[in-house]
Protein backbone atom coordinates (compact mmCIF):
# COMPACT_ATOMS: atom_id res chain seq x y z
CA UNK A 1 0.00 0.00 0.00
CA UNK A 2 2.87 2.35 0.77
CA UNK A 3 4.33 1.81 -2.69
CA UNK A 4 1.05 2.84 -4.32
CA UNK A 5 0.88 6.08 -2.34
CA UNK A 6 4.53 6.85 -3.08
CA UNK A 7 3.98 6.29 -6.81
CA UNK A 8 0.89 8.52 -6.66
CA UNK A 9 2.93 11.28 -5.02
CA UNK A 10 5.69 10.82 -7.61
CA UNK A 11 3.15 11.26 -10.40
CA UNK A 12 1.83 14.36 -8.64
CA UNK A 13 5.34 15.82 -8.45
CA UNK A 14 5.86 14.98 -12.15
CA UNK A 15 2.65 16.81 -13.11
CA UNK A 16 3.66 19.84 -11.05
CA UNK A 17 7.11 19.77 -12.69
CA UNK A 18 5.54 19.66 -16.15
CA UNK A 19 3.33 22.62 -15.27
CA UNK A 20 6.37 24.53 -14.02
CA UNK A 21 8.61 23.83 -17.03
CA UNK A 22 6.14 23.72 -19.94
CA UNK A 23 4.24 26.80 -21.05
CA UNK A 24 0.70 25.75 -21.88
CA UNK A 25 0.21 23.36 -18.95
CA UNK A 26 -1.62 24.87 -15.99
CA UNK A 27 -2.29 23.39 -12.57
CA UNK A 28 -4.33 25.36 -10.04
CA UNK A 29 -2.72 23.72 -7.01
CA UNK A 30 -1.51 20.57 -5.34
CA UNK A 31 -5.05 19.20 -5.03
CA UNK A 32 -5.66 19.44 -8.76
CA UNK A 33 -2.32 17.82 -9.49
CA UNK A 34 -3.11 15.07 -6.96
CA UNK A 35 -6.46 14.31 -8.64
CA UNK A 36 -4.86 14.50 -12.09
CA UNK A 37 -2.20 12.01 -10.99
CA UNK A 38 -4.89 9.62 -9.75
CA UNK A 39 -6.93 9.89 -12.94
CA UNK A 40 -3.85 9.64 -15.18
CA UNK A 41 -2.74 6.56 -13.27
CA UNK A 42 -6.18 5.03 -13.80
CA UNK A 43 -6.07 5.79 -17.54
CA UNK A 44 -2.53 4.41 -17.78
CA UNK A 45 -3.66 1.21 -16.08
CA UNK A 46 -6.85 0.68 -18.07
CA UNK A 47 -6.28 2.12 -21.55
CA UNK A 48 -2.54 2.51 -22.19
CA UNK A 49 -1.82 -1.22 -22.76
CA UNK A 50 -4.72 -1.47 -25.20
CA UNK A 51 -3.60 1.66 -27.07
CA UNK A 52 -0.02 0.37 -27.24
CA UNK A 53 -1.22 -2.92 -28.76
CA UNK A 54 -3.56 -1.20 -31.23
CA UNK A 55 -0.82 1.16 -32.42
CA UNK A 56 1.97 -1.44 -32.41
CA UNK A 57 2.75 -1.18 -36.16
CA UNK A 58 3.20 2.61 -36.08
CA UNK A 59 5.05 2.32 -32.78
CA UNK A 60 7.49 -0.12 -34.36
CA UNK A 61 7.94 2.13 -37.42
CA UNK A 62 8.70 5.15 -35.21
CA UNK A 63 10.96 3.11 -32.91
CA UNK A 64 8.70 3.74 -29.91
CA UNK A 65 8.43 7.51 -30.26
CA UNK A 66 4.69 7.21 -30.95
CA UNK A 67 4.34 6.17 -27.31
CA UNK A 68 4.73 9.87 -26.42
CA UNK A 69 1.69 10.64 -28.60
CA UNK A 70 -0.29 8.04 -26.65
CA UNK A 71 0.93 9.52 -23.36
CA UNK A 72 0.00 13.01 -24.59
CA UNK A 73 -3.48 11.79 -25.55
CA UNK A 74 -4.00 10.33 -22.07
CA UNK A 75 -2.70 13.56 -20.53
CA UNK A 76 -5.16 15.62 -22.62
CA UNK A 77 -7.98 13.29 -21.56
CA UNK A 78 -7.00 13.87 -17.94
CA UNK A 79 -7.00 17.63 -18.45
CA UNK A 80 -10.49 17.45 -19.96
CA UNK A 81 -11.87 15.73 -16.85
CA UNK A 82 -9.98 17.26 -13.90
CA UNK A 83 -10.90 20.84 -12.90
CA UNK A 84 -7.88 23.04 -12.26
CA UNK A 85 -5.70 21.13 -14.72
CA UNK A 86 -5.49 22.42 -18.28
CA UNK A 87 -3.32 21.81 -21.34
CA UNK A 88 -3.41 24.31 -24.18
CA UNK A 89 -2.64 22.40 -27.37
CA UNK A 90 -0.90 19.35 -28.76
CA UNK A 91 2.76 20.33 -28.31
CA UNK A 92 2.46 21.22 -24.62
CA UNK A 93 0.83 17.80 -24.15
CA UNK A 94 3.73 16.08 -25.96
CA UNK A 95 6.38 17.97 -23.99
CA UNK A 96 4.39 17.49 -20.78
CA UNK A 97 4.26 13.74 -21.41
CA UNK A 98 8.02 13.80 -21.94
CA UNK A 99 8.66 15.72 -18.70
CA UNK A 100 6.29 13.48 -16.72
CA UNK A 101 7.97 10.36 -18.13
CA UNK A 102 11.47 11.61 -17.28
CA UNK A 103 10.54 12.75 -13.76
CA UNK A 104 8.74 9.45 -13.08
CA UNK A 105 11.70 7.49 -14.35
CA UNK A 106 14.21 9.45 -12.26
CA UNK A 107 12.17 9.22 -9.08
CA UNK A 108 11.44 5.52 -9.57
CA UNK A 109 15.19 4.93 -9.84
CA UNK A 110 15.59 6.43 -6.37
CA UNK A 111 12.63 4.67 -4.74
CA UNK A 112 12.16 0.90 -4.56
CA UNK A 113 8.87 -0.78 -5.51
CA UNK A 114 7.98 -1.12 -1.83
CA UNK A 115 8.04 2.68 -1.46
CA UNK A 116 11.27 2.91 0.55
Amino acid sequence: MTGLIVRWLIMTIAILAAAYFIEGIYVRGFGSAFLAAAFLGLLNTLFRPLLIILTLPINILTLGIFTFVINALLLKMTAAVIPGFAIQGFWPAIFGALVISVVNWLLHLLIADSGK
